[in-house]
């Protein structure tokens, strides 16, 4: 059974019965995922780019944007227009497909992993959980690395809330810390 149908089947009415929804439409759901790479080094070297667009692409299997700065800032030596990241915006069945690989593999291969923690979560129930290097998802493998980068992972619900989020996003599955 996929994440999705496992969502629509078994915790939609877990969670209207949480929230006592009486709506199925009432009830959060995950609208987006947005996988990102901040390109600090990449600015001065162009491979960079190229080696984290390759990356992007392989996880999430959809093509990256670059994005551009929007102001010039001096003391980073960035100028508008200049390359600063690249990200992958995903929904529907690439973003479930997503979910279910990082939560069933991803998140089980990083190395003193103890669970994530509540504080990751924001106020309107969304969750962004930073990476300091690509190596643990399952697309990638290590002896073909260039170069080590770090990525954000950002899960946007419709949660409205932390507590309705923090809900959704554990009956998915993501493991938090035990407090």
């Amino acid at each position: 059974m996929t994440l999705h149908e496992h969502y629509r089947k078994e915790i939609i009415p877990f969670l209207q019965k949480e929230l006592k929804a009486t709506n199925v439409h009432a009830v959060p759901t995950v609208s987006k995922v947005v996988v990102s790479v901040g390109l600090s080094q990449g600015i001065k070297e162009p491979k960079v780019l190229d080696v984290v667009e390759q990356t992007l692409l392989r996880i999430t299997g959809q093509k990256p944007v670059k994005t551009k700065a929007k102001k010039s800032i001096a003391s980073f030596k960035i100028r508008q227009g200049m390359i600063v990241g690249t990200m992958v915006t995903l929904r529907g069945r690439r973003m479930w497909d997503f979910l279910a690989r990082l939560i069933n593999a991803t998140f089980p291969r990083i190395r003193d992993f103890r669970g994530l923690p509540l504080s990751l979560i924001d106020a309107r129930g969304n969750i962004s959980i930073g990476f300091r290097e690509h190596l643990p998802f399952p697309e990638i493998r290590s002896d073909e690395v260039e170069r080590i980068h770090g990525l954000q992972v950002t899960v946007t619900t419709t949660a409205g809330d932390r507590k309705k989020g923090q809900l959704l996003l554990r009956a998915l599955g993501f493991p938090f810390q035990s407090s």
